[in-house]
């Protein structure tokens, strides 16, 4: 008997000598209940520490070791000079992308541009160490994701300093729109994955009654992804997470404009789990270079699966690419997300939901309001209250005083440049400019359009259809408080990501979201979508197709594969002598009863298809 549970019943044995002194006085049927309770509870407690004792230790989590540099750890850490633009291309370094800090034109580095070739090998490398990893338990997989969130989590300041240097956004926006949403990913997929990737049972139906069906999710290989710039930790490590916990290696295409964090920091975190969980780093690459390196990666055949985040017309170019090799991809695309604000709505609960729809992450976010639609009634006060709170919003680099800035830059230069043209068509087509509406005067070194609040906007005007991505509130006047033109209104357009209805009367509110054509809807809040990891996320029309988070996303990292088995061992299916081949005059009309004796409605159709078999 093992020592614990030796100990246990001496304890028990102790136990039941002691009772008999401290039960006097209480009724004799008492006692005589207690003592075989105190027996079971015992018995309960010994049979659970002989079962722990009895399985497999669990490996140690490791701690994590990553070197840190002072860009890293302080924010004053990047001594170099603001550059006058940022090229990324240096005639000086041919071969090499250089990559800046979009809010003051520092130079933070460099990195390879990769070619076909690059790719390739990271490609072959990463198949090689998936093929021993797919053979690995959910409880491995789950010690190495829970190693990066250790990590993740004493890390924060460092992996929020490190989004802010690359990406232009203000530490708490990082730390909530990257560090938040990833533990959360992580979390969840620990805690629901194994379940989602079980084998899913179905009913056979009466012919094979004999049978068992089940599907069951394999590693399907190599997941390639091909990740856009406005989160770049999350971006990384959203694909990360559930191509691991499904048996996949990763190979992932990292933006141009941030590479610096992406291929750096963040990318050695991920290895530093892998090699002291005993595993391969080569299982997780990332992909630096333009657009020839990404387009490298679809055409890998060697990769098994693409996943795509970005606009409309690179993803189609993505699926020209895949094309060849009938390889299937993921797409999520554009956004031009809608929040319908009723008559009824709180109107002083919701503003500031709505100045996080517009304005978090300076607008460039995929599933952010870009179309405010506000019904007539309460138009003029929704106006009101935004336009004093988007005048207020603090702008500039956010790590000079990060506590101190509400809005921080665009990633990429152009993005201001395109911005300015949609805010110019608008003025130009009627619509009033009422705060901001130009680049930030006082940061010429960073990509800094201010916040910007639109009024008089048609549904018709391009700025009410074209994806916008930065931090411009479009604000669409619905006449008439009238749901059924709302619903018009907020369906003309060729996006259909997320959604968000704000009323008091919930009901009705989810009636106008039910008819919503988006793959998301939220009443009475923003966002949250993402923060449930186990619903999926995606859309439809020009936003893309399929999903990633929730089952049906992890199921997407897997091939699906239908099982057909012996219920029992003996029964197994045999052909009729009149289904065999060389057919016979007989061959049909017995096929016919069998359809009938299974399908036929009613029993003497049954009957007569008996017969026939007979």
């Amino acid at each position: 008997m093992p020592p614990a549970a030796s100990g246990m019943l001496h304890l028990h044995d102790s136990l039941m000598a002691y009772l008999p002194a401290q039960t006097k006085g209480l009724p004799p049927s008492v006692v005589l209940l207690l003592l075989p309770l105190v027996t079971i509870v015992f018995a309960i407690l010994a049979g659970r520490v002989v079962f722990a004792l009895a399985l497999p230790a669990r490996k140690r989590v490791p701690v994590l070791e990553v070197p840190l540099s002072p860009a890293l750890t302080q924010d004053d850490g990047v001594k170099t000079r603001a550059s006058k633009t940022q090229d990324l291309l240096d005639p000086k370094r041919p071969g090499y992308l250089q990559c800046y800090d979009p809010a003051t034109s520092q130079r933070l580095g460099e990195v390879p541009i990769m070619t076909a070739k690059d790719v390739n090998s990271l490609v072959g490398k990463a198949k090689k160490a998936q093929a021993a990893w797919a053979k690995t338990s959910f409880d491995e997989r789950r010690r190495v994701l829970t190693a990066m969130q250790h990590y993740i989590v004493a890390h924060m300041e460092e992996i929020a300093r490190a989004c802010s240097r690359d990406s232009g956004k203000p530490k708490i926006e990082a730390l909530l729109g990257e560090i938040m949403t990833t533990c959360e990913k992580i979390r969840t997929v620990n805690a629901q994955g194994e379940a989602w990737l079980k084998p899913q049972y179905r009913t056979p139906g009466p012919m094979m009654m004999h049978k068992t069906a089940y599907v069951e999710f394999q590693p399907l290989g190599v997941l390639g992804v091909i990740a856009p710039w406005n989160y770049p930790f999350h971006n990384l490590y959203n694909h990360v997470i559930s191509g691991l916990f499904a048996g996949n290696a990763v190979v992932s295409k990292v933006s141009e404009y941030t590479s610096w964090s992406s291929s750096g920091y963040f990318s050695d975190i991920i290895r530093s789990a892998l090699v002291q969980c005993g595993h391969s780093p080569d299982l997780v690459a990332v992909v630096t270079g333009l657009g020839e390196a990404g387009a490298a990666l679809v055409a890998c055949p060697d990769v098994d699966k693409i996943i795509f985040t970005g606009s409309p017309g690179i993803g189609k170019k993505v699926m020209e690419g895949a094309a060849p090799h009938l390889k299937p991809v993921i797409l999520e695309l554009g956004g031009k997300d809608p929040m319908v604000v009723m008559e009824d709505a709180d109107i002083e609960g919701l503003v500031p939901m709505a100045m996080k729809g517009a304005f978090f992450n300076c607008g460039q976010n995929c599933c952010g309001v870009e179309r405010f639609y506000v019904y007539e009634s309460v138009h003029d006060r929704f106006v009101a209250e935004v336009v004093k709170r988007v005048a207020a919003l603090r702008q500039g680099p956010p790590l000079s005083g990060a506590e101190r800035v509400d809005c921080g830059a665009l990633v990429m230069p152009r993005q201001v440049e395109i911005i300015q043209g949609l805010v110019d068509q608008a003025a130009d087509e009627g619509a009033k400019v009422v705060v901001g509406g130009k680049p930030h005067p006082g940061f010429p070194k960073g990509n800094f359009f201010q916040p910007t609040v639109l009024v008089n906007v048609t549904n018709e005007m391009a700025i009410a259809q074209e994806e916008v991505f930065g931090p411009v509130m479009t604000i669409i006047k619905v006449p008439d408080d009238d749901d059924a033109t709302c619903l018009r209104m907020v369906n003309a357009c060729k996006y259909g990501l997320g959604s968000s209805i704000f009323s008091k009367d919930a009901s009705r509110a989810l009636r106008l979201g039910q008819q919503i054509r988006a793959g998301m809807t939220t009443i009475n809040d923003f966002g949250v979508n993402y923060l449930v990891q186990a619903l999926p996320f995606g859309g439809t029309k020009h936003s893309g197709f399929d999903r990633f988070a929730g089952p049906e996303g992890l199921q997407a990292c897997c091939l699906m594969k239908s099982v057909v088995t012996d219920t029992i061992p003996f029964v197994k299916t045999s052909i009729p002598a009149q289904l065999q081949y060389p057919v016979s005059e007989k061959t049909f009309g017995f096929g016919q009863g069998l359809l009938g004796l299974f399908y036929e409605p009613t029993w003497s159709g049954k009957l007569k298809a008996v017969r026939k078999l007979m």
